[in-house]
């Protein structure tokens, strides 16, 4: 995570989720989907085992440098990985 930085929205976020720094760089470094956004912001999402398959959600400005963690979250939409 070292080539990202937090927005404090998502420092913020990822203290109220319980969301570990281990999580979100495995989510940046190795996910499971990489979508593209209309509004030039990137989304990284990957299962996470740790909390029973639940899919983390990264969304990162990639505009910006260096680039900046907008939100982190848990995406009740993709359900869970079986």
């Amino acid at each position: 995570m070292d080539d990202y930085v937090f927005s404090r929205h998502a420092k913020e976020m990822k203290q109220q989720r319980g969301i570990k720094d281990p999580w979100v760089d495995l989510t940046l470094k190795n996910p499971d989907i990489k979508v593209s956004g209309i509004d030039g912001t990137v989304r990284y999402i990957r299962a996470i085992n740790e909390r029973d398959g639940r899919y983390l959600c990264v969304v990162i400005n990639p505009c910006v440098m260096p680039p900046r963690i907008v939100t982190v979250f848990f995406d009740g939409r993709l359900g869970r990985k079986e």
